[in-house]
């Protein structure tokens, strides 16, 4: 066997899980068809929720220079994100070239190949393994793994040739983007509507680059065998705007629709989807990246610890019970939003009764929760605590014993679970703490022990906290004090504890 994963596709996607998969100690290998990174930005940027994901694996600062939305939006319906308790800010303007070789650079420092020039071709599966043919630079080849996931993109080769069924909906526009240069533009960051349905959007992408994104009506969807020219788009421009950009040059164009689909599952035997292999969505601030990235988060520790040995195989069906959900959600969001915006003066009452309601300030919470991600709540459990399947915030500060301070963040940086000790007992009669009951998972789990630090601004949910079990995405498993059984909660998502015990639990210092 060649390896214990392999992953098809070498967009952010696929990479951010090859590493996830690599801090999980499993030996993984990306292979992707294009023989160079293309180069090319469906997205620019990504929403708050992958911005606290990109941290906590200690990698947000290596993009550098970061821009922060001034403003949020649902279809053009704007939301006033400084009333909230937290930022949902998320980052504007960041090229998808920049993160993917941002994440490149990571697999490179963990020592992950990434096989380029190799296109998948057919998937044969057993019940022990999967074996995946490529057309390479010499030719067939062909690669065997305990696993398979596919990172492959809209037109996935891994979903077809397994056998994944969709839903969604087919296209029935088509939408024109470019990034230009040699020409000034009126900045329209979150698009402008145009009469009869139609919006216009530019962003700076500095040095002098513009993004311009057209939704015209008029135009047809077009088969990726028939290539976009610049004098299209410019021609599309000038009758929505009036403004001519003939004389600019356009370091890419790109054609899509308004297509979409989603699979009915994110797995099938040792085969599983992630990014828009699941779920493929028209460009819309970066949402499909965003989930994408999630997705990987989401996938990554839990197929490791079952290629490790360390969890049973069904822990891999809860990545289809917590994402498919997001999934749904992603599809209604675009269609709602794209709906609301694309739509004439005759959906103007609607636009009035939204911009209402996000006045007030649960309404605007909620709206604003599930465009940046910070609303996600999975099922973890039977406890009652209302913190129980949330996230935890990466920029919460632990003061331990020595008056130190630490991070959640830097807590999660090896992509391991953690559990943060704060004094409470397990049991009714306070015998036993919670660090000693957490020693059989030692190897797997990670405990910390100091008291949570209240000053500064953020959800008030989170200000009464004490002791929390934090899976390797970021979620609470378990919150004291009436966040469920604690052992079950280890044992449901690390596996189960070692036979052999230590006497003391391993505790990072």
């Amino acid at each position: 066997m060649n390896a214990g994963v392999i992953v098809v596709g070498a967009g952010p996607v696929g990479l951010m899980l090859a590493g996830e998969l690599r801090l999980g100690g499993v030996d993984v290998v990306v292979y992707d068809k294009l023989p160079a990174p293309s180069g090319e930005s469906r997205a620019l940027g990504f929403t708050r929720r992958v911005a606290e994901v990109f941290e906590q694996r200690g990698l947000l600062s290596r993009l550098g220079e970061l821009t922060q939305g001034r403003q949020g939006h649902f279809g053009g319906v704007r939301i006033d994100l400084g009333r909230l308790d937290e930022s949902h800010h998320g980052v504007l303007g960041l090229p998808q070239s920049r993160t993917e070789e941002m994440l490149a650079g990571w697999l490179a420092e963990l020592g992950v190949p990434v096989r380029r020039g190799y296109e998948a071709v057919e998937v044969r599966q057993t019940g022990q393994d999967v074996t995946v043919v490529f057309d390479g630079p010499q030719g067939r080849h062909e690669a065997t793994a305990g696993y398979l996931v596919g990172c492959d993109g809209p037109q996935s080769t891994v979903r077809t040739a397994t056998g994944f069924e969709t839903t969604g909906w087919p296209a029935t526009r088509g939408m024109y983007m470019a990034d230009i240069t040699g020409v000034e533009l009126r900045q329209r960051p979150i698009g402008e509507r145009v009469p009869g349905g139609n919006m216009v959007l530019a962003t700076d992408l500095g040095d002098g680059y513009y993004r311009v994104l057209i939704h015209d009506r008029s135009l047809r969807p077009r088969p990726d065998s028939e290539p976009l020219t610049f004098p299209e788009v410019a021609d599309a421009w000038q009758r929505m705007t009036g403004e001519s950009i003939h004389a600019a040059r356009a370091r890419w164009t790109c054609a899509f629709s308004n297509a979409a689909r989603l699979v009915t599952e994110y797995r099938r035997g040792r085969v599983l989807l992630a990014g828009d292999a699941a779920h493929d969505t028209p460009p819309l601030a970066g949402w499909g990246l965003s989930v994408g990235i999630q997705d990987a988060v989401n996938l990554g520790w839990k197929l490791a610890a079952v290629v490790g040995g360390r969890a049973p195989e069904s822990l891999l069906d809860t990545y289809h019970t917590e994402r498919h959900p997001l999934g749904q959600q992603l599809l209604r969001n675009t269609h709602a939003a794209s709906t609301l915006y694309l739509t004439g003066d005759e959906l103007e009452p609607l636009r009035g009764v939204l911009r209402e309601l996000v006045e007030h300030r649960d309404a605007a919470g909620h709206l604003a929760g599930m465009v940046s991600g910070l609303g996600i709540r999975y099922d973890l459990g039977d406890g009652r605590h209302p913190l129980l399947g949330r996230r935890m915030p990466p920029d919460r500060e632990l003061v331990r014993a020595d008056g130190s301070r630490t991070r959640v963040a830097e807590l999660l940086h090896a992509g391991r679970g953690v559990f943060v000790d704060t004094g409470h007992a397990v049991e009714p009669d306070g015998s036993g703490t919670t660090a000693g009951a957490v020693a059989g998972w030692s190897d797997r789990v990670d405990v910390v022990t100091g008291d949570w630090v209240q000053d500064g601004p953020g959800d008030p949910a989170y200000a009464a906290l004490g002791s929390v079990l934090i899976r390797p995405d970021g979620y609470l498993a378990w919150v004291a004090p009436d966040g469920g059984d604690l052992t079950e909660a280890l044992d449901r998502w690390f596996g189960a504890a070692r036979s052999a015990l230590p006497a003391e639990p391993a505790a990072v210092s």
